[in-house]
């Protein structure tokens, strides 16, 4: 990362990519996560 004129710290195409790759990590861990906890509520409520 560059510091411009103004002081900001100026992002690299790299650094975008970089970043959203480990967004879009983090939603398809979470979203594994909640489907997991939703089969585990579904298996409750049907031996409940």
């Amino acid at each position: 990362m560059q510091n411009n004129k103004n002081g900001k710290k100026k992002l690299s195409f790299k650094t975008y990519k970089k970043n959203t790759i480990n967004s879009l990590n983090d939603v398809e861990h979470f979203l594994r996560n909640f489907n997991g906890i939703m089969k585990s509520i579904k298996i409750y409520k049907i031996l409940k």
